[in-house]
């Protein structure tokens, strides 16, 4: 749903009357992003049952208040419910996924769930297209109430799940209060001055580089009091302490970052630059979900028969480099099957990395994606728009979104120099995601070849496999002592 949006937003802006665009996409990556660790340490002491409910029936309230919204201040609140349900709902799903599937059979299982994810990723664009109308885009959240209901009540009958012991009073006292406090508040500092930076203030203003130092400071308060001094801590020790595990989170943070900026912002070039409709813009941008959806399938399937995950994500990220690569070359007058065959490179590289990174990593952190992408592209804008047009509109609103329904319009030869500005602005965003990438391949070299493990946590293991793993293992047992003992006799 969040991807459906990018279509629809200029729509929505415009309806609304609203400044401060960024902040529709940013408060749900926002408390998705922040709150993640919390549905991990809930799902830990509650259970895995209760939680997902729980995010699922946020998710559903956020999208009632956002559906229901008359301002854009109601919007965002909306937006932010939705994110700590969407935040959990995904969280949830990875988890759910590592307690019943060994790591030697989930890239099988990974690669079925990123076939879904990149299937709905395409999509979306175009469904927010088709609703990109004044009213109708309200069903972009709505729609997602009976599907939120659906899911709440399959998962309510069919997914019984251990539920751990304890009083509701001892099960409170576990919850990291303090660490939860630490990540939400650095993070949403960070999120601020990524957002302000260029746009509402210049780069060197206190009130750009106050909340940037107390975000990253905050951060790194927070990595050192989960992993010395907090008893029930969201990020253990031995995640920063194995440098396999830190190389599946950096490329997992970058490849989220990749794809929700690409997924946001390319429908606006096609709008901007090429005159293209909502529902056209969605349909160009498909090509990236279309291509990562079975390319993300067959990478699942070769880690689960080779037992390999390396060389797919090498092969992956240089073929994301390259396809950003190419990207950087676009301009507003690029042909459409030349930004189709760019975006596609650049779909494939992502589709082999995604699920072959480091299975149990997988995080949602798209927020700083959409501000990063967002401010590089309102900076360009400021300084590259003709100052007769950029002038007609406040620069501290989402100058972005708020021109690309105006482009259609305009006389020649205005109409060239903004299609020319908005095109060397994106730009600097793929030149961005280059950079990123090659990141990532680096941060992928860090990564040992380790096997793939057949154990699972008999915790969370749902009542028929906790058995059948109880009798393997007095099976295992028994024959251990039947061995032992023959040995034993011979001897004697």
């Amino acid at each position: 749903m969040k991807l459906a949006m990018t279509t629809a937003l200029p729509t929505i802006v415009q309806d609304l009357g609203g400044t401060q665009f960024l902040w529709v996409p940013d408060a749900y990556g926002l408390t998705a992003a922040a709150l993640v660790p919390l549905s991990g340490n809930l799902a830990e002491i509650f259970g895995r049952r209760p939680t997902m409910l729980i995010t699922l029936f946020f998710f559903a309230a956020g999208s009632a208040i956002g559906g229901a919204a008359q301002n854009m201040t109601m919007l965002i609140a909306g937006r932010a419910l939705q994110g700590v349900g969407g935040g959990g709902i995904y969280a949830m799903t990875q988890i759910i996924l590592s307690d019943m599937v060994t790591l030697k059979e989930r890239g099988k299982y990974s690669g079925l769930y990123g076939f879904v994810f990149a299937i709905a990723g395409g999509i979306a664009p175009v469904i927010g297209g088709g609703l990109a109308k004044p009213k109708k885009w309200r069903w972009l959240l709505w729609l997602n109430i009976p599907i939120s209901a659906v899911a709440f009540f399959l998962f309510l009958l069919f997914c019984n799940l251990p539920t751990p012991s304890g009083t509701m009073r001892q099960k409170l006292k576990r919850i990291d209060v303090v660490g939860q406090t630490l990540v939400i508040g650095a993070t949403t500092a960070c999120i601020i001055a990524l957002v302000w930076g260029g746009v509402i203030f210049s780069w060197s203003s206190a009130h750009v580089i106050v909340p940037l130092v107390i975000g990253f400071a905050g951060l790194l308060v927070f990595v050192v009091y989960e992993t010395s001094f907090c008893s029930d801590p969201v990020l253990p020790r031995q995640i920063i302490s194995n440098r396999t595990t830190i190389s599946g989170y950096i490329q997992i943070f970058m490849i989220a970052f990749i794809f929700s900026d690409i997924i946001y912002f390319f429908p606006n070039y096609y709008q901007a630059c090429k005159d293209a409709s909502p529902v056209a813009s969605g349909v160009d941008v498909f090509v990236v979900g279309f291509t990562v959806a079975p390319v993300s399938v067959i990478s699942g399937a070769t880690v689960a028969a080779l037992k390999r995950y390396r060389p797919q994500m090498w092969l992956g990220w240089v073929l994301t480099i390259i396809g950003f690569g190419l990207l950087t070359t676009v301009r507003e007058n690029t042909s459409r099957s030349a930004t189709l065959g760019f975006q596609s490179i650049v779909g494939v590289g992502l589709g082999m990395s995604y699920y072959t990174a480091f299975f149990p990593v997988l995080a949602p952190l798209p927020v700083w994606g959409l501000s990063v992408g967002g401010t590089i592209l309102q900076n360009g804008l400021q300084s590259k728009l003709p100052p007769a047009f950029s002038q007609r509109f406040d620069s501290s609103s989402g100058l972005a979104y708020a021109i690309v329904p105006q482009i259609p319009g305009l006389p020649q030869p205005l109409k060239d120099q903004v299609r020319a500005a908005f095109a060397q602005s994106l730009a600097h965003n793929w030149i961005m995601l280059t950079a990123l990438s090659a990141v990532g391949l680096a941060a992928s070299l860090m990564m040992k070849s380790l096997p793939l493990h057949t154990d699972r946590d008999e915790r969370w293991a749902i009542p028929e496999d906790a058995k059948k793993m109880s009798d393997d293992a007095l099976t295992v047992q028994g024959g251990i002592e039947k061995a032992n003992g023959e040995g034993t006799e011979s001897i004697s």
